[in-house]
């Protein structure tokens, strides 16, 4: 079962992609992928988001701001997030609170509240017993002292870029790591190292569609879940095992870090009447 742990689907729905949204899923569907996560980035795509796990029966949902997006909003969005969550916490798709964290990469944002921002919505991850979905950059440190201090055992890194101790200790903290694209370059050497030493099960894939493209791809060329059938070729290549594994192992992954996810899967592979390889 291939899941797609990060796929920004509704930013996916535009008529540069052929197809739009159904086309997407239609390509999707046919390289075997069963089951995508759609993070929210902000309080303005809750509802999409959300919509587009009603009508899909691959698509599973978290609500979330994403750090880059903090710098235009006002506190309000958090009283947003909060409602929503409660809007929607007996929802079975509702799987995470994401895409939420730091990022100390791009120059010229507000470190301080994009971390006011993380610690509120750990709180409210915490508080609704739900997992997190996080991106990191440069911060690595940072935001597993905040998943301590909340006791957030659940979760993924989404394409993670730290070191070895770190990604060590996101393990040990409960939580699973997030592999892509990036992976699938040559120079992506630390990458490498990392996919291969970590215990497979502590690996999810995800695509991060439209952005991240796989090696393979061409230059402008749009990427979407279908890709996720060679980023785990390629996974299974420099572990020199069956892809099978990979898939088996890493979709196992998500489903313990997401419980929803899991139990929902679980849900439909006990229902006989439910789609094929959903």
């Amino acid at each position: 079962m291939l899941i797609d742990s990060h796929c920004h689907l509704d930013f996916l729905d535009s008529p540069e992609v052929p197809g739009g949204i159904a086309g997407v899923l239609s390509r999707s569907r046919q390289a075997g992928v069963s089951a995508i996560l759609v993070p929210a980035v902000s309080p303005g795509n809750f509802d999409r988001v959300a919509l587009l796990a009603d009508r899909e029966p691959e698509v599973f949902f978290a609500l979330g701001i994403h750090p880059m997006y903090v710098e235009s909003l006002s506190d309000g969005a958090l009283i947003d997030l909060h409602n929503a969550l409660d809007r929607f916490r007996h929802h079975p798709k509702l799987v995470a609170v994401g895409e939420i964290g730091l990022d100390h990469h791009v120059p010229g944002l507000n470190r301080e509240k994009m971390l006011q921002f993380f610690i509120a919505q750990c709180r409210l991850a915490r508080d609704a017993e739900l997992p997190v979905v996080l991106h990191v950059r440069k911060a690595q440190d940072q935001v597993l002292a905040v998943l301590r201090r909340f006791g957030i055992r659940h979760g993924i890194a989404h394409a993670f870029n730290g070191s070895d101790s770190q990604a060590d200790a996101y393990c040990r903290q409960g939580l699973r790591l997030g592999f892509g694209g990036a992976m699938t370059f040559a120079r992506a050497h630390r990458l490498h190292r990392l996919a291969v030493r970590l215990p497979l099960e502590s690996l999810a894939l995800e695509t991060d569609a439209p952005d991240i493209p796989p090696a393979w791809m061409s230059p402008g060329e749009g990427n979407e879940p279908a890709q996720l059938a060679r980023i785990a070729d390629y996974l299974a290549v420099l572990r020199n095992i069956q892809p099978a594994e990979v898939i088996r192992h890493t979709a196992a992954a998500v489903c313990d870090s997401l419980p929803a996810l899991g139990r929902y899967r679980q849900t439909l592979s006990d229902d006989p009447s439910a789609p094929e390889g959903r």
